[in-house]
């Protein structure tokens, strides 16, 4: 997949490597809702909200928040770049 991530105000484009897709579906707003409050253990603050589909809630992941600050400076990192330019030019 490819995501747009926001960072200090600054987007960087990434290519994401999932295990597996099942389905790509359009939700509209009124089938969102808030994430839910599942406890003091577990973080849900990387949830954008839980979608319902027919019988079925979907996760809406808030992808500025998947990935960690560390992450995101290795990749926009001057080395890995020109790695990325000189293996596609």
């Amino acid at each position: 997949m490819v995501v747009e991530v926001v960072l200090d105000g600054e987007s960087t484009v990434i290519g994401v490597l999932a295990d597996s897709v099942e389905e790509v579906i359009d939700l509209e707003p009124e089938h969102i809702q808030p994430p839910p409050r599942i406890g003091t253990h577990i973080r849900t603050d990387f949830i954008k909200g839980m979608g319902k589909r027919d019988a079925q809630f979907v996760m809406i992941l808030d992808i500025d928040r998947v990935f960690s600050a560390e992450d995101l400076v290795a990749v926009r990192a001057p080395e890995n770049n020109r790695a990325v330019a000189v293996a596609a030019g």
